[in-house]
Protein backbone atom coordinates (compact mmCIF):
# COMPACT_ATOMS: atom_id res chain seq x y z
CA UNK A 1 0.00 0.00 0.00
CA UNK A 2 1.35 3.45 -0.91
CA UNK A 3 1.98 6.16 1.66
CA UNK A 4 -0.86 8.16 0.07
CA UNK A 5 -3.27 5.22 0.48
CA UNK A 6 -2.20 4.73 4.09
CA UNK A 7 -2.68 8.44 4.83
CA UNK A 8 -6.08 8.43 3.13
CA UNK A 9 -7.18 5.41 5.17
CA UNK A 10 -6.15 7.14 8.39
CA UNK A 11 -7.97 10.34 7.42
CA UNK A 12 -11.16 8.46 6.55
CA UNK A 13 -11.00 6.44 9.78
CA UNK A 14 -10.66 9.61 11.84
CA UNK A 15 -13.59 11.20 9.97
CA UNK A 16 -15.76 8.11 10.52
CA UNK A 17 -14.85 8.08 14.22
CA UNK A 18 -15.77 11.75 14.58
CA UNK A 19 -19.13 11.08 12.92
CA UNK A 20 -19.78 8.17 15.29
CA UNK A 21 -18.94 10.32 18.30
CA UNK A 22 -21.43 12.98 17.18
CA UNK A 23 -24.09 10.32 16.61
CA UNK A 24 -23.73 8.82 20.09
CA UNK A 25 -23.43 12.15 21.83
CA UNK A 26 -26.89 12.86 20.42
CA UNK A 27 -28.15 9.38 21.38
CA UNK A 28 -27.26 9.92 25.06
CA UNK A 29 -28.46 13.53 25.24
CA UNK A 30 -32.26 13.11 25.24
CA UNK A 31 -34.60 15.01 27.53
CA UNK A 32 -35.14 13.27 30.89
CA UNK A 33 -38.37 11.45 29.96
CA UNK A 34 -37.00 10.08 26.69
CA UNK A 35 -33.68 9.22 28.35
CA UNK A 36 -35.54 7.15 30.97
CA UNK A 37 -37.35 5.18 28.26
CA UNK A 38 -34.16 4.36 26.39
CA UNK A 39 -32.33 3.52 29.61
CA UNK A 40 -35.09 1.00 30.29
CA UNK A 41 -34.72 -0.37 26.77
CA UNK A 42 -30.95 -0.81 27.21
CA UNK A 43 -31.45 -2.47 30.61
CA UNK A 44 -33.95 -4.93 29.11
CA UNK A 45 -31.61 -5.71 26.22
CA UNK A 46 -28.77 -6.27 28.68
CA UNK A 47 -30.62 -9.24 30.21
CA UNK A 48 -30.56 -11.21 26.97
CA UNK A 49 -27.02 -10.11 26.15
CA UNK A 50 -25.81 -11.30 29.57
CA UNK A 51 -27.59 -14.62 28.99
CA UNK A 52 -25.58 -15.02 25.78
CA UNK A 53 -22.24 -14.05 27.36
CA UNK A 54 -22.64 -16.43 30.28
CA UNK A 55 -23.96 -19.33 28.19
CA UNK A 56 -21.17 -19.17 25.60
CA UNK A 57 -18.44 -18.75 28.21
CA UNK A 58 -19.82 -21.71 30.16
CA UNK A 59 -19.76 -23.91 27.05
CA UNK A 60 -16.10 -23.03 26.38
CA UNK A 61 -14.98 -23.15 30.00
CA UNK A 62 -14.08 -19.44 30.02
CA UNK A 63 -14.20 -18.03 33.58
CA UNK A 64 -12.97 -14.44 33.32
CA UNK A 65 -11.34 -12.70 36.26
CA UNK A 66 -11.39 -9.47 34.24
CA UNK A 67 -13.80 -8.33 31.52
CA UNK A 68 -13.58 -5.36 29.15
CA UNK A 69 -16.64 -4.22 27.21
CA UNK A 70 -15.65 -2.19 24.15
CA UNK A 71 -18.50 0.16 23.29
CA UNK A 72 -20.09 -0.22 26.71
CA UNK A 73 -22.65 2.56 26.24
CA UNK A 74 -24.24 3.49 29.54
CA UNK A 75 -22.89 0.32 31.19
CA UNK A 76 -26.16 -1.65 31.23
CA UNK A 77 -24.58 -4.98 30.22
CA UNK A 78 -21.68 -4.66 32.67
CA UNK A 79 -24.17 -3.93 35.45
CA UNK A 80 -26.21 -6.99 34.53
CA UNK A 81 -23.08 -9.15 34.57
CA UNK A 82 -22.18 -7.71 37.99
CA UNK A 83 -25.69 -8.53 39.26
CA UNK A 84 -25.09 -12.15 38.27
CA UNK A 85 -21.60 -12.27 39.78
CA UNK A 86 -19.93 -12.84 36.43
CA UNK A 87 -16.85 -11.34 34.80
CA UNK A 88 -14.61 -10.42 37.73
CA UNK A 89 -13.13 -6.93 37.40
CA UNK A 90 -15.52 -5.09 35.05
CA UNK A 91 -14.29 -2.29 32.80
CA UNK A 92 -15.63 -0.48 29.77
CA UNK A 93 -14.51 1.90 27.04
CA UNK A 94 -16.74 4.13 24.94
CA UNK A 95 -16.27 6.74 22.20
CA UNK A 96 -18.62 9.39 23.58
CA UNK A 97 -18.17 11.29 26.82
CA UNK A 98 -21.94 11.48 27.29
CA UNK A 99 -22.11 7.68 27.73
CA UNK A 100 -18.87 7.54 29.73
CA UNK A 101 -20.28 10.03 32.21
CA UNK A 102 -23.38 7.88 32.76
CA UNK A 103 -21.43 4.62 33.06
CA UNK A 104 -18.94 6.13 35.53
CA UNK A 105 -21.83 6.84 37.90
CA UNK A 106 -22.57 3.12 38.20
CA UNK A 107 -20.82 1.60 41.24
CA UNK A 108 -21.05 -1.90 39.74
CA UNK A 109 -18.43 -0.99 37.11
CA UNK A 110 -14.80 -0.78 38.18
CA UNK A 111 -13.47 1.51 35.43
CA UNK A 112 -14.80 3.35 32.37
CA UNK A 113 -12.59 5.21 29.90
CA UNK A 114 -12.97 7.19 26.71
CA UNK A 115 -11.33 5.76 23.57
CA UNK A 116 -10.98 6.69 19.92
CA UNK A 117 -13.12 3.89 18.50
CA UNK A 118 -10.11 2.20 16.90
CA UNK A 119 -7.38 1.52 19.48
CA UNK A 120 -8.23 -0.16 22.78
CA UNK A 121 -6.33 1.59 25.60
CA UNK A 122 -4.94 -1.57 27.21
CA UNK A 123 -1.74 -3.59 27.02
CA UNK A 124 -1.65 -6.96 25.25
CA UNK A 125 -3.54 -9.69 27.10
CA UNK A 126 -4.73 -7.37 29.88
CA UNK A 127 -8.22 -8.89 30.13
CA UNK A 128 -9.52 -12.45 30.12
CA UNK A 129 -12.67 -11.54 28.18
CA UNK A 130 -13.50 -8.77 25.74
CA UNK A 131 -17.08 -8.04 24.73
CA UNK A 132 -18.22 -6.34 21.53
CA UNK A 133 -22.00 -6.34 21.94
CA UNK A 134 -23.84 -4.62 19.08
CA UNK A 135 -20.74 -2.66 18.11
CA UNK A 136 -19.28 -4.16 14.91
CA UNK A 137 -22.34 -3.20 12.83
CA UNK A 138 -21.66 0.44 13.77
CA UNK A 139 -18.00 0.73 12.78
CA UNK A 140 -16.42 1.29 9.34
CA UNK A 141 -13.54 -1.19 9.93
CA UNK A 142 -14.87 -4.10 12.03
CA UNK A 143 -11.87 -6.35 11.35
CA UNK A 144 -9.38 -3.79 12.65
CA UNK A 145 -11.39 -3.12 15.81
CA UNK A 146 -11.92 -6.82 16.52
CA UNK A 147 -8.23 -7.55 16.02
CA UNK A 148 -7.26 -4.84 18.49
CA UNK A 149 -9.77 -6.09 21.07
CA UNK A 150 -8.29 -9.57 20.61
CA UNK A 151 -4.84 -8.09 21.24
CA UNK A 152 -5.97 -6.75 24.61
CA UNK A 153 -8.24 -9.67 25.59
CA UNK A 154 -7.56 -13.41 25.64
CA UNK A 155 -11.09 -14.27 24.46
CA UNK A 156 -13.63 -12.09 22.66
CA UNK A 157 -17.40 -12.37 22.60
CA UNK A 158 -19.23 -10.71 19.71
CA UNK A 159 -22.93 -10.03 19.38
CA UNK A 160 -24.55 -8.46 16.32
CA UNK A 161 -27.94 -8.31 14.62
CA UNK A 162 -28.14 -10.46 11.48
CA UNK A 163 -29.72 -7.92 9.13
CA UNK A 164 -28.95 -9.49 5.74
CA UNK A 165 -32.45 -10.96 5.44
CA UNK A 166 -35.73 -10.53 3.57
CA UNK A 167 -37.49 -8.45 6.24
CA UNK A 168 -34.56 -6.05 6.70
CA UNK A 169 -34.53 -5.25 2.96
CA UNK A 170 -37.74 -3.23 3.32
CA UNK A 171 -37.29 0.52 2.92
CA UNK A 172 -38.61 1.26 6.41
CA UNK A 173 -36.19 -1.23 7.97
CA UNK A 174 -33.24 0.15 5.98
CA UNK A 175 -34.13 3.67 7.10
CA UNK A 176 -34.31 2.55 10.73
CA UNK A 177 -30.94 0.79 10.51
CA UNK A 178 -29.37 3.94 9.08
CA UNK A 179 -31.05 6.05 11.76
CA UNK A 180 -29.51 3.99 14.57
CA UNK A 181 -26.07 4.14 12.97
CA UNK A 182 -25.67 0.72 11.36
CA UNK A 183 -22.86 0.83 8.80
CA UNK A 184 -22.61 -2.95 8.26
CA UNK A 185 -25.40 -5.26 7.11
CA UNK A 186 -24.26 -8.59 8.49
CA UNK A 187 -25.20 -12.23 8.16
CA UNK A 188 -23.64 -15.26 9.81
CA UNK A 189 -21.07 -15.93 7.03
CA UNK A 190 -19.94 -12.29 6.98
CA UNK A 191 -19.40 -12.34 10.76
CA UNK A 192 -17.40 -15.54 10.41
CA UNK A 193 -15.27 -13.89 7.72
CA UNK A 194 -14.61 -10.86 9.96
CA UNK A 195 -13.57 -13.20 12.78
CA UNK A 196 -11.25 -15.16 10.49
CA UNK A 197 -9.63 -12.02 9.06
CA UNK A 198 -9.01 -10.78 12.61
CA UNK A 199 -7.00 -13.93 13.35
CA UNK A 200 -9.60 -15.63 15.53
CA UNK A 201 -11.64 -18.82 15.53
CA UNK A 202 -15.23 -19.27 16.72
CA UNK A 203 -15.52 -21.80 19.55
CA UNK A 204 -19.21 -21.34 20.30
CA UNK A 205 -22.19 -19.56 18.76
CA UNK A 206 -25.91 -19.02 19.19
CA UNK A 207 -28.70 -16.91 17.77
CA UNK A 208 -31.85 -15.58 19.38
CA UNK A 209 -35.25 -14.46 18.09
CA UNK A 210 -35.57 -12.26 21.23
CA UNK A 211 -38.05 -12.72 24.09
CA UNK A 212 -41.62 -11.45 24.20
CA UNK A 213 -40.70 -8.57 26.54
CA UNK A 214 -38.38 -7.10 23.90
CA UNK A 215 -41.00 -7.28 21.16
CA UNK A 216 -43.56 -5.64 23.47
CA UNK A 217 -41.36 -2.87 24.90
CA UNK A 218 -42.50 -0.01 22.65
CA UNK A 219 -46.08 -1.32 22.28
CA UNK A 220 -48.15 1.21 24.25
CA UNK A 221 -51.66 0.21 23.10
CA UNK A 222 -53.57 -3.05 23.28
CA UNK A 223 -53.59 -3.56 19.47
CA UNK A 224 -49.84 -2.88 19.39
CA UNK A 225 -49.24 -5.41 22.17
CA UNK A 226 -51.37 -8.00 20.37
CA UNK A 227 -49.39 -7.42 17.17
CA UNK A 228 -46.14 -7.78 19.13
CA UNK A 229 -47.38 -11.03 20.65
CA UNK A 230 -48.21 -12.46 17.22
CA UNK A 231 -44.85 -11.35 15.80
CA UNK A 232 -42.97 -12.92 18.70
CA UNK A 233 -44.91 -16.20 18.49
CA UNK A 234 -44.35 -16.50 14.73
CA UNK A 235 -40.65 -15.68 14.91
CA UNK A 236 -39.90 -17.80 17.97
CA UNK A 237 -41.82 -20.74 16.51
CA UNK A 238 -40.07 -20.59 13.13
CA UNK A 239 -36.67 -20.11 14.75
CA UNK A 240 -37.26 -23.19 16.87
CA UNK A 241 -38.21 -25.24 13.81
CA UNK A 242 -35.60 -23.95 11.35
CA UNK A 243 -32.93 -21.46 12.48
CA UNK A 244 -31.48 -21.33 8.94
CA UNK A 245 -34.85 -20.32 7.41
CA UNK A 246 -35.41 -17.82 10.24
CA UNK A 247 -32.08 -16.12 9.46
CA UNK A 248 -33.13 -15.72 5.82
CA UNK A 249 -36.51 -14.20 6.69
CA UNK A 250 -35.99 -11.84 9.65
CA UNK A 251 -33.40 -10.34 12.00
CA UNK A 252 -31.95 -12.47 14.78
CA UNK A 253 -29.34 -11.54 17.34
CA UNK A 254 -26.21 -13.64 16.84
CA UNK A 255 -23.47 -14.13 19.41
CA UNK A 256 -20.19 -16.01 19.14
CA UNK A 257 -17.20 -16.59 21.40
CA UNK A 258 -13.81 -16.29 19.69
CA UNK A 259 -10.29 -17.35 20.63
CA UNK A 260 -6.98 -16.59 18.89
CA UNK A 261 -5.92 -19.00 16.16
CA UNK A 262 -3.28 -21.45 17.33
Amino acid sequence: MSLFAIALTIILSVADSAQLVRFYDDAYSHDSATAAVYAGWRALGAIGKADHVIALCARAGVRPASTLEVGCGDGALLCELHRRGFGGHLAGVEITMAAVAIARERPQIDAVDLFDGIHVPARDGTHDLGILSHVLEHVPEPVALLADVARACRAVLIEVPLEANLSARRARKREHAAHVGHLQRLDRPSVQKIVQRAGLSIVGELDDALPLEVHRFFATTRPARMAADVKWAARAGLHGLSPRLARRLFTLHYACLCLPDE
